[in-house]
């Protein structure tokens, strides 16, 4: 369970191991974003890299 949240990084996937389980932060320092397009052009481009599936969560 990660309770300590960083007010900085607001997060509602619910799935990552970097979830703050009593509210929608991520308790991580710092994230890295990144992208699966070769010119992104809208948010749905763009990916958090830091995301970590939480055991259980994803296949």
């Amino acid at each position: 369970m990660n309770d300590k949240a960083n007010k900085c990084i607001e997060c509602t996937v619910t799935q990552c191991k970097n979830h703050c389980e009593s509210v929608n932060y991520c308790s991580l320092e710092a994230i890295k974003v990144g992208t699966h397009e070769a010119n992104p052009t809208v948010d749905q481009c763009t990916d958090c890299m830091s995301f970590e599936c939480k055991p259980g969560q994803c296949n």
